[in-house]
């Protein structure tokens, strides 16, 4: 899978997050390293904490139907480029430091990067 198809995958599922108080909508793409895809959105609350990322909710669908191993995510948001967050990022850096990240304003813009360049310092217990 192209990266351009990976982002377009995590766009058209922003158009699913829930996002009633930022309007900031996000949807992610994560690839695993056996080639299956799951898409995950922002699902924010009125309590603030309790908001979760999409990048955490593909990851989480993933590993909640066996997959630990990771190849790319994508991002998406309603406001162009958009980069995991920290919390995003040591939760992906969980499970391998070879991550590809893809983001941009759209599917003929994108950036492209590493988890590791993303959090230089990850760690693991």
């Amino acid at each position: 899978m192209t990266y351009e198809e990976l982002y377009e995958k995590a766009r058209a599922a922003s158009e699913l997050a829930y996002a009633p108080y930022s309007g900031f909508k996000v949807g992610a793409a994560l690839l695993t390293k056996t080639g299956e895809v799951f898409t995950g959105v922002n699902v924010e609350n009125a309590s603030y904490g309790g908001t979760i990322c999409a990048e955490r909710t593909a990851a989480v669908k993933a590993v909640s139907e066996g997959f630990r191993e990771f190849a790319a995510l994508a991002v998406a948001s309603s406001g162009g480029e958009a980069w995991p967050c920290g919390i995003c990022r040591q939760f992906l850096f969980e499970f391998g430091d070879d991550l590809t990240v893809i983001t941009g304003k759209d599917s003929g813009h994108l950036e492209v990067c590493g988890i590791t360049d993303l959090l230089p310092n990850g760690f693991r217990l």
